[in-house]
């Protein structure tokens, strides 16, 4: 092997061992971000825990706390960790409603998408549900299943939960429907 093919060899896996920083929407409507750091050495736990899955549900259980993991690190940095599951329950800086969850969420798992962390998801626009009054909407995340046939969806909601908590993932023709943790 050439000596500079070498090299341009040797620094691939290295370009893709890189902190990352995302941008984490608080205050309702995204009304304020903060840039949160990751590190490589916290997204490589992350990457372990990912590729543990065996198959397509088990990357959704696995994922759940990851989003949940990425949040409580997000905690450390920013005053989203005040914030809690819903909206009612939440008070003081940091607070996060549905869109600031559905836009960061969807922003975490474009970048485990881009790292190659993600196997049997790929990640799509966010999504929203209407109910009962005009002006009652909810935004979430949404994965769908790498597969033969009909790709499933999924929404990946971290409003429901508190800061650090599992992320809720259910399908999204049932999450249309109203189904999720009352809150």
């Amino acid at each position: 092997m050439h000596c500079w093919l070498a090299a341009l060899c040797l620094a691939l896996p290295l370009a893709a061992a890189a902190d990352e920083t995302v941008a984490i929407c608080y205050g309702y409507g995204c009304l304020l971000q903060d840039d949160i750091r990751y590190s490589d050495v916290r997204l490589g736990e992350i990457r372990r825990l990912l590729h543990a899955a065996v198959n397509a549900e088990e990357e959704r259980k696995s994922l759940a706390g990851v989003i949940g993991q990425l949040y409580a690190w997000a905690g450390e940095q920013s005053a989203i960790k005040n914030d809690r599951g819903g909206n009612y329950a939440d008070d003081g800086p940091g607070k996060m409603d549905c869109i600031d969850h559905a836009t960061s969420t969807t922003r975490l798992l474009k970048v485990l998408a881009a790292r190659g962390d993600l196997r049997w998801h790929r990640v799509l626009e966010t999504d929203r549900r209407h109910w009962g009054f005009i002006f009652a909407t909810h935004y979430s995340a949404v994965i769908e299943e790498i597969g033969e046939g009909e790709a499933e969806r999924f929404a990946v909601d971290s409003w429901f939960v508190d800061n650090g908590q599992a992320a809720v993932i259910l399908p999204l023709a049932e999450w249309k429907k109203g189904a999720g943790p009352d809150v």
